[in-house]
């Protein structure tokens, strides 16, 4: 039986779930529709098929310590995690995992999965892609169709030749308007697409080869002059940035013989806007869903999100309300696509609000700014059992640490010591220093610094187990 090994693509930015999903921690990180994270559920679903065989991630810099920790928390060691230098949309991604799949002179089939999509019923999804696994092994590029339940505008379709199963493509449609999504919807020949796909590696290069040379010899450059570090292969950045960028369906599937669809109903969701997870959430009675500390009185088809405080709503239709430690987003379900021109606004003013939360994720831990104001700042830190803070220095601002639970070792100047809870010490402006947790729980303390300028590329590093400059 031929080798299966999923690929999980998660490279996007996720701004139409703003405020919760952001440049920094995009919803494929995020816990919307279960217990688990999109990225985790994303391999979870997949690793029955998969066997034994360990998922390729694309991913990038800033987000490959969040794309190791959150798969290690579900028993998964990825057995490459590609890092793009600069994005190139889904066909250059695919492309770099291909040619890691086939390093080693082997051959599989790689099932390419977006990993922030929603998918209900998974023994459906299963069944569908081991009913296209033979023909995805004589050659098929085959993509997942979704059977569509309404006159959806913000999907791209796929026109199905006559027949069951497997079938070929007739053609593949942009988002349609309101007229031509109830055509589609009607004549029962167009499935949504799903980017979904599955298909033998070299297949796909060959496809590539055929139809964006100049894409697969930068790909191929790229991949060569990879570095390998730690867990991940780093592409060549020059090489990778030359490669022209492409989704695998311009670039491919519409320009190939082989493209094969196979229509699924699976509760599929791309979860694309906030009215989205709404209409995948549990609603009460009167269609309302919320998360977290939510109270509604007479309210209908609302949606809530409350990350920390209560959230109450009184008398309103159809309107979204989210809820986060450093934004407040209140919209008509209808209007939250328009969330994307709210980023752009952010964007634009250069606030940090388009690309962080106010708790920001680290390789080592996390620290979450609870108090600023002009020349100091508080930040709660938590570092990881046995991480440890690069060896560091700033020219402009001083630190003071209190230890609230747990042990701190701490480099500062010549000196190292440790502190318990309830103890503190000060790192003076240019003093180089290190914060470790040589403990066996995460600790847990309070920074207050204070100076001229507070920003975070104040950060001379000397000495980093992570592998970061600056």
């Amino acid at each position: 039986m031929d080798k299966l090994i999923p690929v999980l693509l998660s490279g996007g930015s996720g701004t139409r779930l703003w405020p919760l999903s952001r440049e920094g921690y995009p919803k494929q990180f995020l816990a919307l529709a279960g217990e688990h994270t999109m990225l985790q559920a994303t391999w979870l679903r997949a690793a029955e098929l998969a066997g034994n065989q360990a998922p390729i991630v694309v991913t990038n810099e800033a987000h490959r310590f969040m794309v190791a920790e959150q798969l290690r928390q579900v028993g998964c060691e990825p057995s490459a995690i590609v890092l793009e230098p600069v994005a190139r949309n889904t066909a250059p991604a695919i492309a770099a995992a291909a040619l890691q799949a086939t390093a080693d002179g082997g051959d599989p089939l790689l099932l390419i999965l977006p990993s922030d999509h929603v998918i209900r019923d998974e023994s459906s999804f299963r069944d569908a892609v081991q009913q296209a696994v033979a023909a995805a092994a004589e050659g098929a590029l085959v993509t997942f169709g979704i059977v569509p339940d309404a006159p959806e505008t913000g999907y791209g379709y796929i026109k199905a030749a006559p027949g069951t199963g497997v079938r070929a493509v007739e053609r593949f449609v942009e988002k349609p308007d309101p007229t031509t999504a109830e055509h589609y919807l009607a004549s029962g020949e167009y499935y949504w697409n799903s980017g979904m796909f599955l298909f033998r590696a070299s297949r796909y290069l060959a496809e590539l080869e055929a139809h964006a040379p100049r894409m697969l010899a930068a790909c191929r450059k790229a991949f060569d002059a990879a570095a390998r570090d730690r867990d991940f292969l780093r592409l060549d950045e020059e090489a990778f940035a030359a490669c022209p960028s492409d989704s695998i369906d311009y670039a491919v599937m519409e320009r190939t013989d082989a493209a094969k669809v196979l229509p699924i109903e699976a509760g599929w969701n791309d979860v694309g806007s906030w009215a989205a997870l709404w209409a995948v959430t549990e609603q009460d009675s009167h269609g309302n869903a919320s998360h977290g500390d939510v109270m509604a009185l007479d309210c209908r088809n609302s949606y809530a999100w409350s990350e920390r405080r209560l959230v109450a709503m009184i008398g309103l239709e159809d309107t979204v309300v989210v809820d986060t430690d450093d934004a407040l987003l209140v919209a008509r379900r209808e209007r939250v696509q328009d969330v994307k021109r709210i980023v752009q606004q952010l964007r634009e003013q250069e606030r940090g609000e388009a690309v962080l939360h106010r708790k920001v994720y680290r390789p080592w831990g996390a620290y979450d700014s609870i108090d600023m104001d002009a020349r100091f700042q508080v930040k709660r830190i938590t570092v990881n059992p046995g991480a440890a803070l690069s060896l560091q220095m700033h020219h402009h601002r001083a630190e003071h640490w209190i230890v609230v639970s747990g042990t701190a070792r701490v480099t500062r100047g010549e000196d190292v010591f440790l502190l318990g809870e309830n103890e503190s010490t000060f790192i003076p402006v240019g003093t180089k220093h290190r914060l470790e947790n040589p403990g066996k729980v995460p600790l847990q303390l309070i920074e207050v610094q204070s100076g001229s300028y507070l920003g975070e590329d104040d950060i001379v590093r000397f000495e980093d187990v992570y592998g970061r400059s600056g």
